[in-house]
């Protein structure tokens, strides 16, 4: 095994924009200690992907994707799952996947340095499973920016989890309860994307509406745009993704009305029998 080999990584994001954003942010861990990303999952010493476990067809698509580079890996080459399909069926990854190496859940995806270390450290026949019982999302990110750039857009997090129980949906489930960013934190996201010429940020959550709820704001989404408005305001346009209806507030219309750089759309779940 070459040095170089040693210190890559090849990490594969599945499924929505939230999973981009986590993905680019295990990369930017990585970057900063010194680990170099590889184009070709055969030229990494780590394959990471980043799964979806939403739906059906996603679980599908991402046991695929793992067994196929399990059929491939070499020895000194490990596999980890991340993401939401670990966090409710890590078994069936471990019984569909026997070359898998690590897994990782949704609620410390912060932590995949120390799990890559520790793989490194030891030897053991068992896959590697971290899976703490208390969250960080949202509290401890690492000094990372949660943005990923897609052309002239990027997709901004603002929060985490959903203190809802929708019986059609197990988000809940998978990424636990709403834990909001701090405003500042956003500001300084916002502002970083305005400064390499972004056109556009769309803001994402599990559900942006309910933004700040955990921080004991009222309206927070409404605020927070106030903010980002003063704070960035050579972004030309700003998108509100994952919206809940009922949170759609009177003064959150109102400033769409009056600001024209957020974008006159809303996207919200609808539900059929």
């Amino acid at each position: 095994m070459t040095k170089r080999a040693k210190g890559t990584y090849h990490l594969i994001s599945l499924g929505c924009p939230k999973n981009l954003v986590d993905s680019e942010s295990m990369a930017q861990i990585l970057n900063r200690e010194g680990y170099i990303p590889a184009s070709n999952p055969e030229d990494a010493a780590f394959l990471i992907v980043n799964t979806c476990g939403f739906l059906k067809a996603a679980r599908e698509e991402a046991i695929m994707v793992l067994t196929d580079l399990a059929s491939e890996k070499l020895p000194w080459q490990k596999l980890i799952a991340a993401g939401c399909m670990t966090e409710l069926h890590r078994d069936e990854i471990l019984e569909a996947v026997p070359g898998i190496d690590g897994l990782i859940g949704t609620r410390r995806w912060m932590d995949i340095l120390d799990l890559i270390k520790e793989m490194d450290d030891k030897r053991q026949q068992i896959p590697y499973t971290y899976f703490p019982e208390v969250s960080t999302v949202g509290q401890d990110e690492k000094g990372t920016n949660r943005a990923a750039v897609q052309g002239g857009s990027a997709y901004l997090k603002i929060a985490d989890g959903c203190r809802r129980s929708c019986a059609y949906c197990m988000i809940p489930l998978i990424k636990g309860n709403l834990v909001s960013r701090p405003v500042e934190k956003i500001l300084r996201d916002a502002k970083t994307l305005q400064d390499i010429g972004m056109k556009e940020i769309i803001l994402i959550a599990q559900d942006i509406t309910d933004y700040g709820h955990d921080l004991n704001m009222r309206d927070g989404i409404t605020t927070l745009l106030e903010n980002i408005l003063k704070e960035a305001s050579d972004i030309p346009w700003i998108r509100l993704m994952y919206t809940f209806p009922g949170y759609v507030t009177e003064p959150l219309i109102q400033l769409m009305h009056d600001q024209p750089q957020i974008l006159p759309y809303l996207d919200m779940p609808l539900q059929h029998a």
